[in-house]
């Protein structure tokens, strides 16, 4: 199934952004040799190739995965125990969880 991943960066995240930049790179290439990855790609702060230090609002990911098998009891899913993350995040897919 494809998911639509968009994350909002934090105020004055860039730095941050260009640290982890290579693993994310890394891991959007692992999907795209597997065949996974349809479009992925940044939202600049301004209308520019390189917003320099302008910097991102964010990031967008459009991928294949499995669904997931999410054990039921009584017919609903089962309640989240973990606090959400600061930033911003949404999946499209049948439990609108992240895979």
């Amino acid at each position: 199934m494809l998911y639509v991943i968009i994350g909002e960066d934090n105020e004055n995240s860039l730095e941050k952004r260009l640290q982890v930049r290579p693993r994310h790179l890394e891991r959007l290439h692992a999907l795209r040799d597997e065949g996974r990855l349809l479009l992925a790609g940044p939202f600049p702060a301004i209308d520019s190739p390189d917003p320099g230090p302008a910097g991102f609002t964010g990031s967008m990911i459009v991928a294949e995965f499995e669904v997931p098998r999410v054990p039921r009891r009584h017919g609903r899913p089962p309640t989240p125990t973990s606090p959400r993350p600061s930033t911003s995040r949404s999946a499209s897919g049948p439990s609108g969880r992240l895979p």
